[in-house]
């Protein structure tokens, strides 16, 4: 252990996320004097098999949303445990401990919000203390994990921007406009940059805008991730508005032209029962293969190329029903099915279920795991795609995370709202950073679904 990289002092506070509700923040001060933070998001749309996030349930304070019982874990628990006894720089061994000290698979006692931010801010004080930006050690670290030996930083080493998939119309529980499914969204596929990626999809979204004045005052608002929430009468009608507004805009809507379009479908939020779902906004239901086939019909029509939860979290015959149906022309993603949990990816890839998986820190709680389903995936030919939460924060880790492993994809959210633009600007910055060493995931990246 180096004297400089032991964790000195963790300090936890409650502070406040996107949509006004508590989450844990945490600060890890090394020997050295390095520092590194880390705020923790939260989701509204989450699945059952996700890490515990812990509650106060208080009703008198944020209406039970209160984390002072996480914050207490890290200043009572966790730090106490690992000041003076863990080095940063060791990151598989600090996380195992907080595993240790919690003592459950799913982080009951002690949180995921509160294991989580103490890894994370472990990170950045250690990537801090190697006088590297996040990005450069968590790929050193990412590598290390993946190859023998221990690779060393070599500032020359060509890292990945990834294509940004950006939400532009909101349903489900993260807007109020009535529609079921969750995100309609744009993947800039003609762009040859990270920055030309952007400014396409602010075109795009700027386009809509335009499109839905024309109908009435913006009564609608603005939803969780930023994205318009239009009263529409139905889904396609979400479908029709972004293959409209991409023309509008200068683009052309197609497979093989400058914009795709993808689904959130958020299908455990409207299953009724295991294999059966209904869509409330149109008064329709469907079984899990009428469902399916639904979004095969859609994919035809419209130029679809990603679908995440097209089917609940534990409707696996449905989920292999889909895979067989569209699965070689779509990239489909596994976000409540896997949870960023390895051993459920497994099963998944065991039993050749989707294709991609959702990669989101806090369902798993520490970075160490984060990083063993990237490879995972990546290791079984799933596409992973590093994704925010729809309460979120300034914090900007996802964004080094995804460059870092070359996951090749990011699930930010859309365009406006500071929470997220600080993660697309943080981006746009390692671009210029990495100057001849950046690389754009680009039209490649969904290649296998493209050349069909």
């Amino acid at each position: 252990m180096s004297n400089s990289t032991t964790i000195a002092a963790v300090r936890a506070r409650e502070v406040l996320d996107s949509r006004g509700q508590p989450t844990v923040e945490v600060d890890v001060r090394l020997a050295g004097g390095a520092f590194g933070r880390a705020i923790v998001p939260s989701g509204a749309s989450t699945g059952r098999h996700e890490a515990i996030e812990l509650r106060d349930g208080d009703p008198t304070r944020y209406e039970g949303r209160g984390v002072l019982r996480a914050v207490a874990a890290v200043n009572d628990t966790i730090g106490p445990s690992i000041a003076g006894h863990a080095d940063a720089v060791d990151q598989a061994a600090l996380d195992a401990r907080l595993r240790e000290l919690d003592g459950t698979a799913n982080k009951a006692n002690l949180g995921a919000n509160a294991i989580l931010g103490v890894s994370l801010a472990a990170a950045h004080a250690a990537a801090s203390a190697q006088g590297q930006p996040l990005y450069d050690y968590l790929n050193r670290f990412y590598r290390h994990s993946c190859v023998s030996g221990d690779p060393v930083h070599d500032p020359a080493t060509p890292l990945t921007l990834p294509m940004p998939m950006v939400n532009i119309i909101s349903g489900g529980r993260h807007a109020a406009g009535g529609l079921d499914m969750q995100d309609f969204l744009v993947i800039p596929i003609g762009a040859e940059t990270y920055r030309e990626a952007l400014q396409m999809v602010v075109a795009v979204y700027r386009a809509v805008g335009r499109v839905l004045s024309q109908t009435g005052p913006y009564a609608y608002g603005v939803a969780d991730e930023g994205g318009y929430g239009p009263p529409l009468p139905c889904h396609e009608d979400a479908l029709g508005l972004l293959y409209d507004a991409t023309r509008l805009a200068g683009y052309r809507c197609a497979r093989d032209g400058d914009i795709a379009i993808g689904l959130d479908v958020a299908a455990t939020e409207f299953a009724v029962s295991e294999g059966n779902y209904v869509l409330r906004a149109e008064g329709r239901a469907f079984t899990s293969v009428e469902l399916a086939d639904l979004l095969a019909h859609w994919q035809l029509t419209y130029p679809i190329i990603s679908i995440e939860d097209g089917l609940s979290e534990d409707d696996w015959d449905g989920w292999e029903y889909l895979t067989g149906k569209v699965g070689s022309t779509t990239q489909l993603i596994g976000d409540d099915l896997f949870t960023t949990n390895p051993d459920r990816l497994a099963r998944g890839a065991d039993q050749g279920i989707a294709n991609a998986v959702l990669v989101k820190p806090n369902q798993i709680g520490t970075l160490t795991e984060t990083l063993e389903t990237v490879r995972l995936a990546q290791e079984r030919g799933y596409l992973p795609v590093i994704s925010a939460r729809s309460g979120e924060t300034e914090d900007t880790t996802i964004a080094d995370l995804a460059v870092a492993t070359g996951a090749g994809q990011i699930k930010i959210g859309s365009i406006t709202r500071s929470e997220r633009l600080a993660k697309y600007n943080r981006l746009l910055r390692i671009e210029e950073e990495l100057g001849e060493r950046a690389q754009f995931a680009g039209r490649g990246v969904f290649a296998r679904f493209l050349n069909q």
